[in-house]
């Protein structure tokens, strides 16, 4: 099977989960600072669940730069991120509705980590169809940045119930870390 339609498919539902997610954005009804203040919690929610759906959407065309073709496993698992990448917008609003408490930023933790799980998963089944020798074999050898990220978002889970605080921080450095464009593949692609 071509690739087109699955590239396609994903750019366009995570064009719609990012709609969504600025949908939920409402503006105040009073022209004053201090209406929007109660609203900066909301939006810092919204931000960092932009940078996550942007990383995301790079990272996937990024990936599918490097391969020549799916088959059915791959399209299921292409819809396995999708679907948790879909809840991102639920998990965003809620997370800046209750300003950051234990458990959105605990669940937010959980979407987040079971998106990179998802990506992991569809990324080692392209291995797996296109070999270790392969563009992508090659650039996913030393995959410290998406295990760091793993790792990460596993901890921030149960910090959320110490201190969300502490949870959102590594949710922000897992975005920093990410924000630094992955070189991996496109330097696969041009030997």
């Amino acid at each position: 099977m071509t690739k087109n339609r699955l590239e396609a498919f994903s750019d366009g539902v995570i064009a719609i989960i990012i709609t969504i997610m600025v949908l939920e954005l409402h503006p105040p009804h009073e022209p004053t600072i201090e209406a929007v203040l109660p609203l900066v919690p909301i939006f810092l929610s919204y931000v960092l669940s932009f940078v996550f759906l942007g990383i995301y959407w790079n990272n996937h065309h990024h990936l599918f730069q490097a391969v020549k073709h799916v088959n059915g496993n791959v399209l299921w698992a292409n819809l396995h991120l999708l679907f948790w990448l879909s809840l991102i917008p639920f998990v965003t609003s809620w997370l800046g509705e209750t300003n950051f408490d234990t458990i959105p930023v605990a669940i937010y933790g959980t979407v987040l980590l079971l998106a990179a799980v998802a990506y992991t998963i569809l990324a080692n089944l392209l291995i797996s169809i296109h070999g270790s020798d392969s563009v992508l074999g090659k650039a996913f050898e030393n995959n410290l940045k998406g295990n760091l990220s793993l790792v990460s978002y596993g901890a921030a889970i149960p910090l959320a119930f110490v201190h969300p605080l502490i949870s959102c921080a590594l949710y922000v450095f897992v975005a920093i870390l990410w924000l630094i464009p992955d070189q991996r593949i496109e330097r696969n692609l041009e030997r």
